[in-house]
């Protein structure tokens, strides 16, 4: 009987397993849920200077003081062309960088190296060490508190370019004569076409370096209008338009003369021709020389 009792105990028992399988099953585990995405915070932003000294202490103060709040990790890239003023910011930045701890450096380029408002922006932008790059002027009439706004729409992804605008709802310039704010609607007026933009002139932009590089090979950095360069030989879509505050300069002198207004020109018909080719020169040159009328008026 004790042998019986053990073969019987060692032969197969189909009911036997399905019980063990059912004692050793484990209670089914829900899958791995994705885990929540935040919005991406890293951000570069770019500043050109040519003798901007005056500016870049209270500029990088306010900036870094904005970004941190809005909860944005930021570098600050200076772009300096040579001047007389070349020196002194080299200075500040070295202050800033190892008494306030600010994540600040500076380029400062030779006449040999280059010059240029574009071209220094498009340099800055090389050495950025974040994909979401973003430019704006020294001189404070970009007000450094809308940088985490002038950003939002691209590090949520919902626009592969924003431009800071002085021209939809919410935004403004400060006081500026008449005359100012004519040649601005013209100069807007025959950009508009190009970009969608409701404020196309404007240098206080940001975008992406994977966005850039779709137009590395033919953005011509000729002007101060690198944004809408940008927006048209990279064809960034979606366009959006944040409001801003446009102020007046606080120190310093305006770099924008007569021959920006040229170059601004000749851009503008590289850029229709490149975009709308043969059809619309005659409109482009109808449009330059309606603007050269009303400059040759006022001034």
């Amino acid at each position: 009987d004790d042998l019986f009792g053990l073969l019987c105990d060692l032969a197969p028992n189909p009911n036997r397993q399905r019980e063990t399988d059912t004692d050793h099953q484990q209670t089914p585990t829900k899958p791995p849920t994705t885990p929540h995405t935040t919005m991406p915070n890293s951000l570069s932003v770019i500043v050109p200077t040519y003798n901007e000294y005056e500016n870049i202490k209270e500029l990088a103060t306010r900036l870094f003081k904005a970004t941190n709040k809005a909860g944005l990790s930021c570098e600050l890239i200076v772009v300096d062309d040579e001047s007389e003023g070349t020196q002194k910011t080299k200075q500040i930045v070295k202050s800033l960088k190892q008494i306030q701890k600010y994540n600040i450096q500076i380029k400062a380029r030779t006449k040999k190296e280059g010059r240029g408002l574009s071209s220094a922006v498009l340099l800055g932008f090389s050495l950025a060490s974040n994909d979401v790059i973003l430019c704006m002027d020294a001189d404070l009439q970009h007000e450094p508190e809308s940088v985490p706004a002038v950003a939002k729409p691209v590090l949520e992804n919902k626009a592969e370019f924003s431009v800071g605008s002085r021209n939809v709802p919410g935004g403004g310039v400060a006081a500026w004569a008449a005359h100012r704010k004519i040649i601005s609607a013209g100069a807007t007026l025959l950009a508009f076409p190009l970009s969608g933009s409701t404020d196309p002139m404007s240098g206080f932009f940001c975008t992406r370096k994977r966005v850039l590089g779709r137009g590395s090979s033919t953005i011509n950095p000729i002007g101060f209008k690198i944004g809408l360069e940008i927006m048209v030989r990279c064809n960034c879509k979606p366009v959006k338009d944040v409001p801003i505050m446009f102020r007046d300069r606080v120190a310093g002198e305006s770099k924008l003369s007569a021959k920006q207004n040229v170059l601004y020109l000749m851009q503008l018909v590289s850029l229709y021709l490149d975009k709308y080719p043969v059809a619309s020169l005659s409109l482009v040159l109808l449009g330059c020389i309606l603007l050269i009328y009303i400059l040759s008026l006022l001034f």
